[in-house]
């Protein structure tokens, strides 16, 4: 709700709301209604503790006495602005000269002791509590004066204990709702980054596999297109190739949304994992890219066998290095080195960069190595992709531990 300029912005409770500015911790606003509730119940307390005075005083005070209710009720509703202190403390003096105020400095020691701390709060009462002990000096009470300072006493300690226990207990309740907000924004902006993972993990296996296995079927396309003249029999070959390649990428396909949408078979069974090609697969790709006429040669080195996650990331590396090559420099020769040296291996896919027959595929998405940078940064490698004379080379190097 809409605040005046000495008071702070509160919620439906009337508690301060988060990111509000507040220029006075102890200025709190009430709802209208409630508001106006308040100020009747005291202004009938008033009216209740003014009828006794105005019975037993003479002209003159009865005078004073509905002067000081007036001016008690006019200053209340300031106990809920940035001038609730100097108004409590105005109420504890107008207590000192009529009971009429009683009503309104008993809710002023309350509100004060409620919205502010106990160094203000102190004061506050002991202000009230003097003033009560003044009016019954110089004015009749219904009891010895020192029954009526004992009761002024214990009224003003209990008034200052209620309101320090409402404001701890409202600080508590203030801080764990800010806890739970906090929690849940955290929540929140954690599924967010998951869901960003996620969907860069399925953009990422999408661009490896589906990129590979359509340059693969526009390479052979365009070999159709501009060879339509060309034997039956290779022109047969040609179409099983596509044909195949079709088949692979719709099996591709399905793999990706199967992860999307598929839902395990016994609640709370894992998921069988997808088998994972590796380093021993690179031969088969190569097999793929000659297929389709690229020209590959594969040179391979040691033995040794890497982790899954390794194996399959030098794969991904080489599928990346055929299908650009393929993407950006058709017709020209390709070399595929793989050097699996114990605790580190290396792959070089670099192409001369020559004109050749080769039909262009198209471009590309240009994240193809941005993903691969990701993909082998995660297992602790590194990728290098620069020129090299005419031709390009992609040199990803990534160590492990046997």
């Amino acid at each position: 709700m809409s605040t005046s300029s000495g008071t702070a912005a509160c919620g439906p409770d009337g508690q301060p709301a988060l990111g509000s500015p507040q220029r006075d911790p102890g200025a709190r606003v009430l709802p209208w209604p409630w508001l106006g509730a308040a100020w009747a119940a005291v202004a009938v307390l008033t009216l209740l503790a003014l009828v006794p005075w105005l019975q037993q005083d003479a002209s003159p005070l009865r005078a004073l006495d509905v002067a000081v209710a007036v001016a008690a009720l006019v200053l209340l509703p300031a106990l809920w602005t940035r001038w609730s202190v100097p108004a409590a403390l105005v109420l504890a003096a107008l207590a000192a000269v009529s009971g009429a105020a009683t009503p309104a400095s008993t809710v002023a020691t309350l509100q004060v002791a409620r919205w502010r701390g106990i160094r203000t709060a102190l004061p506050v009462a002991a202000a009230g509590f003097a003033g009560h002990a003044v009016l019954a000096l110089w004015r009749p009470v219904g009891l010895p004066l020192g029954w009526w300072l004992l009761c002024d006493l214990a009224v003003h300690a209990a008034l200052l204990g209620w309101g320090a226990y409402g404001r701890a207990r409202a600080a508590l309740v203030r801080s764990l709702r800010e806890r739970a907000w906090r929690a849940e924004a955290e929540q929140e902006r954690r599924v967010e980054e998951a869901r960003l993972v996620e969907r860069t993990r399925i953009a990422r296996e999408m661009h490896d596999t589906l990129a590979h296995r359509l340059s693969l079927l526009a390479t052979t396309a365009g070999a159709l297109e501009y060879r339509p003249d060309a034997p039956p029999e290779r022109l047969a070959a040609a179409a099983a190739l596509v044909r195949q390649g079709v088949s692979s990428a719709l099996d591709d396909l399905r793999d990706v949304v199967r992860v999307l949408r598929e839902e395990p078979t016994v609640p709370g069974a894992p998921r069988a994992p997808a088998p994972r090609p590796g380093v021993r697969d690179v031969a088969r790709l190569v097999d793929e890219a000659r297929a389709v006429g690229q020209d590959v040669t594969l040179e391979a080195t040691g033995d040794d066998d890497p982790p899954p996650a390794v194996a399959t990331a030098v794969y991904r590396a080489a599928q990346e290095g055929l299908t650009n090559a393929r993407r950006h420099a058709p017709g020209s020769r390709v070399v595929v080195r793989v050097d699996l040296s114990p605790g580190v291996v290396r792959l070089r896919v670099g192409d001369d960069g020559a004109s050749g027959p080769g039909v262009p595929v198209g471009p590309g998405s240009g994240t193809g190595l941005v993903g691969l940078r990701e993909r082998v940064g995660l297992v602790g490698g590194h990728v290098e992709a620069y020129p090299q004379g005419r031709g390009f080379v992609l040199d990803v190097r990534i160590p492990w531990q046997a």
